[in-house]
């Protein structure tokens, strides 16, 4: 599976979204589980997509992902403002993406609008195993 095939059917799966229960945490965020599947030629591992809808000002807490977690986040709408382990925070606008390396802390993850709504779709490639995808920090 190539890298443009994950993404088609992780943005497919952001369309299913509606249909799946949300989770939301009163921190302004929603996590929506979106796809679950193991992957076939990669015994051991499976690919899972959630959408992050922020709401405006919405933050996530400081948190870690499962050790064997590899992220790739992409930006659906909006502006997130994001910072992995000690790197500096950036936001990235509607289109952009970023990876987080298994075992990093995610220090910073939150709207970057007090006014506007923002979504992120997160895929991560993990231990199939792992059912804790994130753990916060505090």
């Amino acid at each position: 599976m190539n890298m443009r095939s994950v993404i088609r059917a992780s943005l497919t799966a952001v369309a299913l979204s509606a249909a799946l229960p949300a989770m939301a945490d009163g921190s302004g965020q929603t996590v929506t589980p979106t796809f679950n599947h193991a992957i076939p030629n990669i015994p051991g591992k499976s690919l899972i997509a959630v959408v992050v809808d922020y709401a405006p000002g919405g933050t996530s807490p400081s948190h870690v992902h499962a050790k064997s977690a590899f992220i790739y986040a992409y930006v659906v709408s909006g502006a997130v403002e994001s910072q992995v382990n000690d790197g500096p925070a950036r936001v990235y606008h509607a289109g952009e993406s970023f990876l987080e390396e298994p075992g990093s802390v995610h220090r910073v993850s939150r709207n970057a609008s007090k006014t506007k709504p923002a979504k992120l779709l997160a895929v991560f490639v993990v231990d199939t195993e792992d059912k804790t995808l994130t753990t916060p920090t505090r």
